[in-house]
């Protein structure tokens, strides 16, 4: 595959792999010895950029893509985020990023991946209690001792990106984009052009949506996110397959999937965007990877978007209390 750079040094495949649901998130996570097999077969089918973080498990993800990328370190890019706060049972109790935090998290994470760099570092969620300057200065503090290579923002606002670029230069933002959901390009996308940020979309296929794989009226079990968020229930889930209608259209009329055409359609937004949809099977990684070949004309990338500006798209990404952790200023 080609190369796509975030910020102006970080060449990564234009379409990496997020790799939470491996071990959480949607339904009960496969054996670790058949996860870290499918993250090296990943590496051979061409992916060199994988995303992960401290909260996912917590802890264990990093374990799996610290023990599966070990043998291949060199050759791939690492992200990984740091930000929110655990009680003394381990489980995710709010956000912080107390200098103190960072450096903690920091060595933790260095030791489960397996690693003395991380490649990129992002803040997960941005902690209102800590000024962005002081998180900018310890990451710079840290890539100065060479234990991180570059930095990352998730979820976070125009002035907060401005804030924290002019103490250390960030190289890449990750938030939700995808023909469901479209917002970064009225908030941010501007912004990240202007300083020379790049972009990493993650859910680019709508959490499975886009893909064509889920149906009017399914339901989602125990351990699956999309059961409590509210742009998967009921009338909504119902309402918002419209669009899916309409991408799956295209995609027959192309000769790609439904999922091939939503991705494609990202990667056409700048050539600064790189994608990481989430997957544990080889067949959906090869399907998404192959959207990287795939030429969407004008006229189908026009109707993808008038498509999407028409959804109206129902129910928000998250809960309340999640939604409250996004950053907007």
């Amino acid at each position: 595959m080609d190369t796509r750079t975030l910020g102006n040094a970080l060449t990564v495949s234009p379409i990496g792999l997020g790799c939470m649901g491996i071990s959480q998130s949607f339904g009960p996570s496969p054996e670790r010895p058949a996860m870290v097999e499918f993250l090296r077969q990943a590496v051979d089918h061409g992916v060199t950029f994988f995303d992960t973080a401290e909260v996912y498990g917590p802890y264990a993800n990093e374990e799996v893509v610290g023990e599966a990328l070990e043998p291949v370190r060199d050759s791939v890019v690492i992200a990984t985020k740091f930000g929110f706060a655990f009680d003394e049972d381990g489980r995710q109790n709010g956000v912080s990023s107390r200098p103190e935090h960072i450096r903690a998290a920091v060595e933790g994470s260095l030791r489960r991946l397996r690693t003395d760099v991380i490649d990129l570092l992002y803040q997960h969620r941005v902690d209102p209690d800590v000024p962005i300057e002081d998180v900018a200065g310890t990451v710079k503090e840290l890539i100065d001792a060479g234990k991180v290579r570059h930095f990352g923002l998730s979820e976070a606002g125009p002035t907060t990106i401005r804030r924290a670029h002019a103490v250390q230069p960030v190289t890449a933002l990750q938030s939700e984009y995808s023909l469901f959901w479209r917002e970064p390009e009225e908030s941010v996308l501007g912004t990240l052009e202007e300083l020379g940020i790049g972009f990493v979309p993650f859910s680019p296929l709508g959490r499975g949506l886009l893909t064509g794989q889920v149906k009017r009226g399914d339901t989602f079990g125990e351990g699956d996110i999309r059961a409590n968020l509210p742009r998967f229930s009921g009338e909504a889930l119902d309402h918002n397959l419209a669009l899916v209608d309409k991408v799956t259209a295209v995609a027959e009329r192309v000769g790609a999937t439904p999922g091939q055409v939503a991705i494609a359609w990202l990667l056409s937004r700048k050539p600064w965007v790189v994608p990481i949809p989430g997957t544990r099977r080889l067949e959906r990684l090869d399907e998404n990877l192959a959207a990287a070949d795939l030429h969407l004309g004008e006229d189908d990338l026009a109707e993808l978007t008038a498509a999407s500006d028409a959804a109206d798209v129902q129910g928000d990404r998250y809960p309340a209390a999640m939604q409250a952790m996004i950053d907007r200023s």
